[in-house]
């Protein structure tokens, strides 16, 4: 038998009765229909709050609230010159849009690049990014390459293009 949409059943033992509740006690769910005796848990229309213990002061309310986030943070994409190495030919030009395609940068982070010292570089590579550091600079320039600073876009002038 070919199995279509006309005969799809769950397997045999994933589907249960409904449980009847308050059909009298020999049906073991009779009188007080499995919610034990009074209490606010036992009324109908009763659902908890999220983050309810019972009259107990909530975890959330318990702990104290320090420090504060800073929304205006700019996260750094850092790439070491060993990564630039393995990855570029000699003579390549390195641009942010090479980095996250190449796998060495989130595409959400491309907007801040930060080139940092670490490894050597034997390649001229034309490296452009956000931000430098001395070690960095010096050592592409050494290999013959060149540092190229983008200008940080601020988030207002984001906002307005």
């Amino acid at each position: 038998m070919a199995i279509g949409l006309n005969n799809l059943k769950a397997p045999a033992g994933a589907t249960h009765k409904k449980k009847r509740v308050g059909r009298g006690q020999g049906s073991g769910l009779g009188k007080t229909s499995g919610r034990g005796n009074k209490g606010q848990k036992s009324r109908s229309g009763y659902s908890r709050k999220r983050g309810f213990e019972g009259g107990q002061m909530p975890l959330h309310r318990r702990l104290p609230k320090r420090g504060f986030t800073n929304i205006f943070k700019r996260e750094w994409a850092e790439v070491n010159l060993a990564r630039l190495e393995e990855v570029f030919e000699a003579g390549a030009t390195v641009t942010p849009e090479s980095l996250v395609e190449h796998g060495l940068v989130r595409k959400s982070l491309q907007k801040s690049i930060a080139v940092l010292g670490n490894g050597e570089l034997s390649k001229a590579l034309t490296i452009s990014a956000h931000r430098f550091t001395e070690s960095a600079k010096t050592k592409i320039e050494a290999a013959g390459g060149k540092a190229e600073v983008i200008a940080l876009k601020s988030a207002a002038a984001s906002e307005a293009a």
